[in-house]
């Protein structure tokens, strides 16, 4: 695993693959090469968080259309569009479709680096963000139904004795159920179950 960070490369010209990969590894990046946006988005569920460099002209599915994709998933993955000469227009539509920025083709090799440097830092916080928040999410799945309750009835503020009331158990009963929801949502205070609650989006303002 490369510091840098990793790049994911999308295009169908093998020359032009070969010589970003060739650049990114000798500047400490770990590179992973597609040659077409299909196989990016194919593999796209198990790619950890990363730059794509994208050309933007390609058969099948252009970098027009996997900026699309990517938008309609919610991707986090900061993009780079690479224009061959004059083709501003569509460099521009790929930035109203949330690519960082665009590069046109012959370009300096430093700039990409610079604008790759750029665009992980801009785009790593989000995709931390994401992460923490489905891991939350998935704490919270794995509560049973009843535990859910008890959660629910901790963080609106209600004592063990009101919980117990609601759901007519007793409450020793309740201080078990609490205590496997203190354990299973990771929180050592109510405090932080609060906190962690907010992130799973089950205290809406």
């Amino acid at each position: 695993m490369t510091t840098k960070g990793i790049i994911y490369v999308i295009d169908d010209d093998e020359a032009m693959r070969d010589s970003l990969n060739f650049l990114l590894d000798s500047v400490g990046f770990g590179v992973t090469l597609f040659d077409n946006a299909q196989g990016f988005l194919d593999a796209l569920p198990g790619l950890a968080f990363g730059c794509v460099v994208s050309d933007v002209r390609m058969p099948g599915i252009d970098g027009i259309e996997l900026l699309k994709r990517l938008k309609a998933q919610r991707s986090r993955f900061p993009i780079l569009i690479m224009t061959g000469h004059g083709d501003v227009p569509l460099a521009v539509e790929a930035m109203k479709l949330g690519a960082m920025d665009f590069l046109e083709k012959p370009f300096e090799d430093d700039r990409l680096v610079a604008m790759i440097e750029s665009a992980i830092r801009e785009g790593e916080p989000a995709a931390k963000n994401d992460a923490i928040a489905q891991d939350v999410a998935a704490r919270v799945a794995s509560l049973s139904p009843r535990e859910r309750q008890v959660m629910e009835g901790l963080i609106a503020g209600l004592s063990n004795k009101l919980i117990a009331r609601e759901y007519d158990i007793s409450p020793r009963t309740i201080e078990v159920y609490r205590a496997n929801v203190m354990t299973k949502m990771q929180a050592n205070s109510l405090s932080e179950l609060v906190r962690l609650a907010m992130r799973a989006g089950m205290l809406n303002d």
